[in-house]
């Protein structure tokens, strides 16, 4: 095994599970397979009396607190950080934390389908606005949730061909059944939100695009440049997202410390990722030349078949460590296993 961990920060608008579905499709299976002691964030689903949340709490609560408890049962002064989605906002915002401090215990960061410069945000910008934050803010910040059903409610309409009415005209007007699809049954597995952070979120990145901005934004206490961010840097964009554009991912690699390493996938936001090698499809881009717009990135870009995970894998390895025996059970004793996998919070309803 590699004696660096490797900790991942999902999304946390839905379950942890679009990583480790099934064994043939799972990322996690497949870094464990390649000798990487991984953990995975499962974020709550935010019950009334955690309404009040605010995104400092997902900072340090979830990605800091989770970073120190791997380091500890890992023995390790240093982890290697992957993030998806918003779980890479997050993940980007505890580096600049971090970086604030002057804490260097993170050796490499991947960002999956993430947005750091929200200039563009794609589809989903059509149901964000100032006007609708207003008409509910006072009630979020006093502690409202923001419920999964209306996220996931959203994030159907915005492909509603694939995700509503071929439903309605199958299921409803010819009473078929539709045939089990594990990333169909994750999609609608939502997760509450508590209403500061989701206010926060809203505004200071989506409407106001501040994250981009050095010092615009205090978080955990720190000033928040994305500049200091100086570490090796993965990050990958699907072509077909329509919630991550990728030209807007793409103005991450202008916006950290160091220049990352960027990798453009086929396909959409999550089959984009969720692309297991076993099955040669699909395919990826890659380039060592940096370009100040997407654009011209791709131009001169490499398309190579199949899964970008072999690729991602082959960057991972020099920022794992040195070899190391595994670990003979999980946890430690400051951290003992609680439940089995996948544990009890993934198993909470969003209601």
């Amino acid at each position: 095994m590699h004696e660096r961990p490797l900790l991942i920060v999902p999304p946390c608008i839905n379950k942890y599970y679009i990583l480790d579905l099934q064994p043939h499709n799972s990322l996690v299976r497949y870094a464990v397979g390649e000798g990487h002691t991984v953990f995975m964030i499962s974020w709550r689903n935010i019950p009334p009396e955690l309404g009040k949340l605010a995104w400092d709490d997902y900072l340090e609560q979830g990605v800091l607190q989770a970073l120190a408890a791997v380091k500890a049962i890992g023995s390790a002064r240093t982890c290697n950080l992957l993030g998806f989605c918003v779980g890479g906002t997050l993940l980007a915002c505890a580096l600049a934390v971090l970086a604030a401090r002057g804490d260097r215990s993170v050796a490499s960061a991947t960002l999956l389908t993430t947005l750091l410069d929200f200039a563009e945000p794609g589809d989903i910008g059509v149901y964000i606005s100032r006007e609708s934050l207003a008409a509910r803010e006072s009630a979020l910040m006093a502690g409202e949730r923001v419920h999964g059903s209306e996220i996931a409610g959203a994030f159907a309409s915005l492909r509603a061909n694939d995700l509503v009415w071929n439903y309605v005209v199958n299921n409803y007007l010819k009473g078929e059944t539709p045939p089990p699809f594990d990333l169909l049954y994750w999609n609608g597995d939502s997760t509450n939100l508590p209403g500061p952070m989701y206010v926060y979120y809203v505004s200071n990145l989506y409407l106001d695009n501040r994250l981009r901005e050095p010092g615009a934004l205090t978080m955990a206490g720190a000033a928040i440049d994305l500049a200091r961010i100086d570490l090796p840097a993965y990050v990958l964009a699907t072509r077909d997202d329509h919630i991550v554009p990728w030209r807007s991912a793409y103005r991450t690699t202008a916006l950290l410390g160091r220049r990352p390493t960027f990798v453009l996938g086929a396909s959409g936001h999550i089959a984009g990722v969720i692309n297991p090698p076993e099955k040669i499809r699909r395919n990826y881009w890659v380039s060592d030349q940096a370009a100040a717009d997407a654009d011209d990135w791709l131009a001169g870009a490499e398309s190579r078949p199949g899964s970008w995970w072999p690729h991602w894998l082959a960057w991972l390895a020099p920022h794992a460590g040195a070899s190391t025996a595994a670990p003979a059970a999980p946890g430690s004793a400051a951290h003992p296993p609680q439940d089995p996998a996948p544990g009890h919070y993934v198993r909470e309803p969003a209601n």
